[in-house]
């Protein structure tokens, strides 16, 4: 039976409140984890979502986030509780590259264990509508 490491982040905690923020799960190493483990290991810890860390070739680490029942291509507090446990793990220094379903997020962590995301601008597209 595999073994898979995981942390379990407050992210946006406030400072002497341990049960203030946002819990998420994030497995430190997913590889060789299938979507359908992750979907049912997110379904398991029920929390909003569940973070995995896999390679990338072209970023820091490549992020799968999942609710407990569906794959998300991009969230917030995932994205930067996953930029917390890449940088403790791998001494990425203070700028970090995400690879997401949405493409890179940029993510720069600053003193106090404080973190900003550089999101990209949203696309949009014309909605093509069936006439009743």
């Amino acid at each position: 039976m595999a073994r898979f490491a995981y942390r379990l982040v407050n992210v946006f905690g406030i400072d002497g409140d341990p049960f203030s923020g946002n819990p998420l799960c994030v497995f430190e190493e997913a590889a060789g984890l299938s979507a359908h483990a992750m979907q049912a290991l997110a379904l398991q810890f029920n929390l909003s979502e569940t973070a995995f860390l896999l390679p990338s070739a072209i970023a820091d680490a490549r992020v799968r986030i999942f609710a407990p029942t569906f794959e998300l291509p991009f969230a917030g507090h995932p994205t930067l509780g996953s930029a917390h446990v890449v940088k403790a793990l791998r001494n990425t220094g203070d700028e970090l590259r995400l690879e997401l379903n949405i493409g890179i997020v940029a993510v720069t962590a600053a003193a106090a264990r404080r973190y900003t995301v550089q999101a990209q601008s949203p696309k949009t597209r014309a909605v093509e509508v069936t006439p009743s």
